[in-house]
Formats: structure tokens, sequence, C-alpha cells
């Protein structure tokens, strides 16, 4: 076993020499230039390398299809999200609402009641004055 992060950095600099090297070069060099100079000297990995350039684009179109998926679902869970929001705002404002009206409904109560009790003293105080009047009436018939 070699570690290749290990045989990577001992072969820095060095030239691709043995078939060994050229494979273990294939599986841990990501250099452009390494990897010229292996299919230079190694021409038989260059339709590896294509293989593998080929399988990465096809991964890219994977993930760009994923990652659209994704946002996709995202998007959507947000849309969600900020409808459910709304309602929550919208239920809050509709529950402030109702209290008003029932607060007004109970004004209304009151202002009726007050406005009963005011024509009950009107009343009254209509009856007291036709009783002055009819007072009044009298002591001047009784003074004449």
């Amino acid at each position: 076993m070699i570690p290749l992060d290990i045989y990577r950095k001992r072969t820095h600099n060095k030239p691709i020499e043995t078939r060994m090297e050229a494979w273990l070069a294939f599986l841990s060099e990501d250099s452009p230039e390494r990897i010229i100079e292996l299919i230079e000297k190694f021409p038989e990995f260059k339709p590896m390398y294509e293989t593998l350039y080929q399988m990465c684009l096809d991964v890219e179109r994977v993930m760009d299809m994923f990652f659209s998926e994704e946002l996709r679902i995202l998007d959507r869970n947000t849309v969600q999200y900020m409808i459910e929001e709304q309602q929550k705002e919208i239920d809050e404002q509709k529950k402030v609402i109702e209290e008003q009206q029932k607060e007004s409904e109970e004004q209304k109560k009151v202002i009726e009641e007050q406005q009963k009790e005011s024509e009950k003293q009107n009343k009254t105080i209509d009856e007291q004055q036709k009783v002055i009047e009819f007072l009044k009436q009298q002591l001047d018939s009784l003074k004449r």
C-alpha cells in the first residue's frame, strides 16, 4: 500500500519514468502539467483521462440538475413558508379586529344605555317643567 498523498509530495518535481510511477501519477495527480507529462510518456493513459473527463462532465450535468431540483424545492418551500407566515399574520389581525369589534359593540351598548337614560331624564325634566308651569299658573291665579 502506498499513500497517494505522500507519493505525490515525494515525486513533486521528479519526472515520471516507470509504469508504476505512471499508474501512481494517474491515480494521484490533478495538475494539468503532470497529466500532460504522463500522457506524453505513456499514451495509453489518454483514453482513460478522456473517459474520466466525460464522467466529470456528466457528473456536472447531474449535479446541475440535482441543484436545480434542490433550488426549485427550496424556492417552493420558501414560498410555502412565506404563505404560512402571512396566514399567521392575517389570523392575528383577524383576532385583533374581532376584539375591536367586540369593544365597539360594548361601547355602542353603553352609548345606547346612556341615550335611554338621557331620554328618561329629559322626560323627567319635561314633566317637572310642566309641573312647574302648572304651579306657576296656579300661583298666578292665586295672586289675582
